[in-house]
């Protein structure tokens, strides 16, 4: 008698999904977001792996904020695009805010990516993999970072008029997230050990002001620092118009709500003021700075400077430095000015040219390398809590509640003498400094 032979079906591994980050904080945080879906449902997902297979799906998530970045994300498409005709790759998927800004254009010039989509299309995006969008995994993200610290966006978009920004063009109008969310992804993050949630938005002060009619980043605080296991809370990316200033109560209250503050200033000239939109003058601004320091007098205070804005005259910017000399900011970076499509400043004659532009920009930071040397030489002597963050070379490197990660100063440990735990405290007297590098021992 003859047996039917039942064949058994064949299971095919899904793909793995290799996601490349490119741009800030805040695309880093979406990229995790992403990895969280993926991973809840079943995929096999790596960040920025080298090591490509042929079947790889690349996702990469592009910014699109000034040249430079824009240029660095064009490149990348076109290394994948050239490696997925090479046959090294499978799918290539391009989101984020090149992709919102630019798609016709980048589907017209770049035509064997398999999808493009923009910075709201997280479901699209999933779909087009074979992926559904998990509610109950809102919240759940697969960090890039050390385990010890994340990124944590409170709230999407902007409502900010910047001339020269094209931030609103790519990200939409702003829209907080609900604070009975943001505790329980804070709650979710602390259980797997987090210790430093790094608070982003493209602005932070104007939180609540769309669910709750008031300013309200002071009481997001406040629970957040109520949270078990959050040892530090860092703010990123205020506004200086409309500065709510009880946030400085809660610095002042809370031990785990860091003496940091990052808070983008762009200009100081009133003409300068006047015409990139901030809605402040000078005097107010210096008036914001000093009020602050009175407020918090051992704070931390960062800020963003653009040179060659439109129209900026010699004056300007010789105003803007001798501002920078005078406030000695404890961190300070500074861009030239990008012109962009569609901003409001893009109806204006981009008049400095770029390598005076550039010069600006070493003129400033000259004077603030300068400036955090001096600063930098008073802590010799004195002794702080630092997070560990890796190990690099000879050297454990981690930073203080003053330093936010990969822009601001760290904190090296000889290794061949101490040891030390990557993500754990430690207590650190600091007995030599560099321009933007501590050097000291840890103590008991």
């Amino acid at each position: 008698m003859k047996t039917k032979s039942i064949s058994k079906p064949i299971i095919t591994a899904k793909p793995r999904v290799n996601v490349v980050t490119l741009g800030c904080s805040k695309n880093i945080y979406d990229s995790e977001v992403l990895m969280g879906q993926l991973k809840g449902n079943a995929f096999n997902v790596v960040h920025e792996d080298q090591n490509l297979r042929n079947d790889d799906i690349i996702v990469i998530n592009t910014c699109g904020f000034i040249d430079n970045a824009k240029q660095e994300s064009i490149d990348t498409i076109l290394q994948y695009s050239e490696l997925k005709e090479q046959g090294k790759v499978g799918k290539v998927i391009v989101t984020g805010c090149l992709s919102e800004r630019y798609k016709p254009e980048l589907e017209a010039e770049i035509t064997n990516i398999d999808n493009y989509f923009g910075t709201n299309d997280l479901q699209n995006l999933l779909h087009s993999v074979g992926a559904d969008y998990k509610h109950e995994l809102i919240g759940e993200r697969l960090l890039t970072t050390p385990s010890h610290f994340a990124y944590f966006k409170i709230a999407e978009g902007c409502n900010r008029p910047c001339s020269f920004c094209a931030i609103p063009l790519m990200r939409g109008k702003h829209a907080s997230t609900p604070m009975e969310q943001l505790v329980s992804n804070a709650q979710s993050l602390a259980k797997n050990g987090t210790k430093e949630l790094i608070l982003i938005a493209q602005d932070l002060t104007y939180y609540g002001l769309d669910l709750y009619g008031k300013r309200n980043l002071d009481e997001l605080l406040r629970r957040l620092s109520d949270v078990n296991g959050i040892e530090w809370i860092r703010l990123q990316y205020a506004y200086p118009s409309g500065f709510p200033m009880e946030i400085l109560d809660v610095i002042n209250e809370r031990d785990n709500v860091c003496k940091y503050l990052d808070m983008p200033l762009q200009h100081i000239s009133d003409d300068m003021l006047k015409s990139m939109r901030r809605g402040i003058t000078k005097q107010k601004t210096i008036d914001l700075v000093n009020a602050i320091r009175d407020k918090v007098p051992n704070l931390a205070l960062r800020t963003t400077l653009i040179t060659g804005y439109p129209g900026e005259t010699e004056q300007d910017f010789e105003e803007m430095l001798q501002w920078v000399e005078d406030s000695r900011f404890d961190r300070l970076g500074c861009f030239t000015y990008s012109h962009e499509e569609k901003t409001h400043a893009h109806s204006l004659v981009d008049d400095v040219p770029e390598q005076v532009k550039q010069d600006r920009v070493d003129a400033i930071m000259e004077v603030q390398q300068g400036i955090s040397f001096d600063k930098n030489q008073e802590k010799i002597g004195q002794t702080y809590k630092v997070l560990i963050d890796k190990k690099d070379g000879g050297y454990f490197v981690g930073r203080t509640q003053f330093d936010s990660p990969e822009v601001d100063n760290e904190v090296l440990i000889d290794a061949a003498s101490q040891y030390a735990t990557v993500g754990s405290f430690v207590n650190v007297k600091i007995d030599n400094a560099e321009d933007f590098d501590l050097y000291g021992n840890i103590v008991k």
